[in-house]
């Protein structure tokens, strides 16, 4: 059982997870968590019925791609980023977003809209197939005034609640575990219903300031970055960065330079043996102590943790024959090529 709630102490949502029940395995009507053959294309018709669809698209490849969307008619698709990631994504002429997409990153397509991506680096994302009359039923008892606003366009935003629900779908859920996957899903929708979109629109930041902050972020990550020297970097005042580069990121820039130092903590910690303290160092943490702290609180482990579990995985997955890796999610071969 999941339930939404907010802490006293913090006034922030969390996700309360009671244990599960005993669920069906084996039977595609207890099937939960859907494998895209393609990014975002997904056989609605024997779920026609359901409010919530979740699907889930893993691409390991790190070669340039091109994806187009299916635009189903009555629902909305929404994404969560699970891991971070470099795309473009485009909806006709219009640019959405070119960049970084870091992990915990929630964009919205309304019904029929056009959506095309390009992806630069491997991903993982989350999509959630909600019923148009579901959602516009949610808001509508939320607030009248919200039910014909905001979520007819693609938005693109930060948002914790959200990534806490992909995190806890992945860990505590199984692709056969249908009702706690639609429990997940329903939880996302009534989030989205309360969701209430600025009405002052700012331009998002020019992507090829964008990627000037990018690359000087990932040239100075071992120093201290103050907001002063990224508006500069993007030739702007601190002011007018800061709001453009929320727009285009969903990120503020002190989040995004946490999560980038996290990114590339991963990567040190993966494929070197360097003490934690030399990586917090590495990374640009003062301490070893607040590295430790922020790792925790953006991946939910102490980094001895994650490099001893990441590690056990390489190992389990170099041990294993392929077929038992594919049915551990039940792929065929083709879909593990695909995944690399």
């Amino acid at each position: 059982m999941l339930t939404e709630s907010f802490s006293a102490q913090t006034g922030r949502p969390y996700i309360n997870v009671q244990p599960e029940p005993q669920f069906r395995h084996g039977s595609d009507d207890a099937k939960g968590l859907r494998l895209e053959p393609k990014w975002r294309h997904l056989d609605l018709e024997s779920d026609a019925a359901e409010d919530v669809v979740v699907s889930r698209w893993v691409d390991g490849r790190s070669s340039s791609r091109w994806e187009a969307a299916a635009r189903p008619a009555d629902r909305y698709v929404v994404g969560i980023a699970l891991k971070t990631t470099r795309l473009k994504l485009t909806s006709g002429r219009q640019i959405i977003f070119d960049g970084i997409m870091p992990a915990g990153t929630l964009h919205v397509t309304a019904p029929a809209r056009q959506l095309s991506a390009e992806f630069y680096a491997p991903c993982d994302f989350l999509h959630f197939h909600i019923s148009a009359d579901y959602l516009r039923r949610h808001r509508d008892a939320t607030d009248p005034d919200l039910a014909e606003t905001s979520l007819n366009d693609l938005i693109l935003l930060r948002d914790s609640f959200a990534e806490q629900l992909g995190k806890t779908l992945i860990k505590h859920g199984n692709a056969d575990y249908r009702d706690f996957t639609r429990c997940i899903g329903q939880a996302l929708a009534m989030h989205l219903a309360r969701l209430k979109l600025p009405r002052a629109r700012v331009n998002a930041l020019p992507k090829w300031r964008l990627r000037r902050v990018e690359d000087y972020v990932d040239a100075h990550l071992h120093r201290r970055v103050s907001l002063p020297d990224l508006a500069r970097a993007a030739n702007l005042s601190r002011m007018h960065f800061a709001a453009q580069f929320r727009t285009a990121t969903g990120y503020r820039p002190r989040e995004y330079l946490l999560h980038r130092r996290i990114e590339r903590a991963k990567h040190i910690l993966s494929t070197t043996e360097m003490p934690l303290a030399e990586v917090a160092l590495a990374v640009g943490f003062c301490t070893q102590a607040h590295f430790s702290t922020v790792f925790k609180r953006i991946t939910g482990e102490t980094p001895a943790r994650w490099r001893s579990g990441n590690r056990m995985a390489s190992v389990l997955s170099q041990q294993l024959p392929l077929k038992s890796n594919i049915g551990a999610f039940g792929l065929e071969t083709s879909d593990a090529a695909r995944l690399g």
